[in-house]
């Protein structure tokens, strides 16, 4: 199969939406029962109930954990291909009227994993159907922990990027119109950092401020210089965005309290932007707080790389678009993200790319205006998922197709 082909692209886009209902289905089960970190059991055991009856060779971790990948083997040897899908949901409550919303409190699968698991397990049923045209291997990764938890790099010391020659994932996105797919070459997804201050004062009641050194005012002066930094400090060019999230002082209303904690995050696209962002951060906390006569303490906590997509994978993601979609329904990103993927573990190791799914719902004419990802409001357009399991099995067919003719 050529996936220049448009016929051969329009018969996967054709299989993917005969066979969204089930993936449907379990996206919804996902949904209605989200689980965190990186353990989700319940999310990978429908997962493996869902393959069961496919041509897999399934491995699943052994430690702390529940990673779990699955290989389909051609009739061929030949290069193998990975597929990424993550598995768990946000510490935050879902606000909406949907018949399947949370039923756990405080669980919510606001970022997409749900139909990012349903999507590639649907992909593998579509793939099982046509073993004979896959040219080596293709792996399917489900991997739990991405909010934060570095579960891809976890699963990386498991060994699932072993024999790996390439590896694609694609995330939905509310915020581009279904029937679209989004991406770019390079950066596509910042380096996000965590930062924690605190100021150290002096309390005291809040009638007597002069006997005190009050953390609360400087808190306040360090909001204001730290989210100014960037346009004064860093280049306009190289993006970095510094947050203050956080903020906590005192008890109650008449005592002016010891010590103010803040927190916040860091974003950044380049290295040395990165270390100059954190470096500054430093020195401010630092020197705002003496010039109060306070002391503060730093600690920056050093989170997932920048997402670097690789030039001929993105190419190759844009001729399947063209295949499976049409003419015109790939969307060059004029510039990164500021949102952050631990996919970025595996483009570290082997070439691939990550690709953004338009999942825009129906009801909002303005995807702009759609809820984003990590809204509790987040909803999407269900059948845009039969685009996603066309892509994902479209690419995994090209991507093998390509490396074979390239020796791999």
């Amino acid at each position: 199969m050529t996936m220049m082909d448009e016929l051969a692209g329009a018969a996967i886009r054709e299989e993917a939406e005969a066979g969204l209902g089930p993936v449907v289905d379990l996206r919804r089960a996902i949904h209605r029962e989200p689980e965190l970190g990186i353990v989700n059991p319940v999310t990978i055991g429908r997962v493996g109930d869902a393959l069961a009856d496919l041509p897999l060779e399934i491995h699943r971790g052994e430690g702390e954990i529940t990673s779990m990948w699955a290989d389909l083997k051609g009739d061929s040897d030949g290069p193998m291909v990975l597929l990424r899908a993550d598995t768990d949901a946000l510490p935050m409550t879902e606000d909406t009227d949907l018949e399947f919303k949370s039923e756990i409190e405080g669980r919510a699968h606001a970022c997409g994993h749900d139909a990012h698991t349903a999507m590639l397990v649907g992909a593998a049923r579509i793939l099982a159907g046509r073993r004979a045209e896959i040219a080596g291997t293709v792996r399917f990764m489900f991997q739990p922990g991405e909010e934060g938890d570095g579960g891809a790099a976890l699963m990386i010391d498991e060994g699932v990027l072993d024999g790996v020659d390439a590896a694609y994932a694609l995330h939905i996105t509310p915020n581009c119109p279904s029937g679209f797919v989004a991406g770019r070459a390079g950066a596509i997804m910042a380096a996000a950092d965590v930062f924690h201050i605190t100021v150290n004062g002096a309390g005291g009641h809040a009638s007597t401020p002069h006997f005190t050194t009050d953390p609360v005012t400087i808190a306040a002066h360090l909001v204001t210089a730290l989210q100014t930094m960037v346009t004064r400090e860093i280049h306009a060019f190289e993006p970095a965005i510094v947050s203050v999230t956080q903020l906590n002082a005192g008890t109650t209303t008449n005592v002016i309290p010891e010590k103010a904690h803040l927190a916040g995050t860091i974003r950044s696209m380049a290295p040395h932007t990165r270390d100059q962002a954190h470096l500054a951060v430093d020195r401010i906390a630092h020197q705002v707080a003496a010039t109060f006569n306070a002391t503060a303490e730093v600690r920056i906590e050093k989170g997932y790389p920048v997402t670097v997509n690789h030039a001929g994978p993105v190419e190759l993601v844009k001729r399947v678009t063209r295949s499976v979609l049409g003419e015109n329904r790939f969307l060059e990103l004029p510039f990164p993200v500021m949102g952050a993927e631990d996919f970025s573990y595996l483009l570290e190791k082997v070439p691939g790319a990550m690709s953004l799914l338009g999942v825009c719902p129906d009801h909002i004419k303005n995807s702009l205006e759609a809820p984003a990802c990590h809204s509790n409001k987040m909803m999407l357009h269900e059948p845009a998922m039969a685009n996603g399991m066309a892509i994902h099995a479209a690419t995994a067919l090209a991507a093998l197709e390509d490396l074979r003719a390239a020796g791999a």
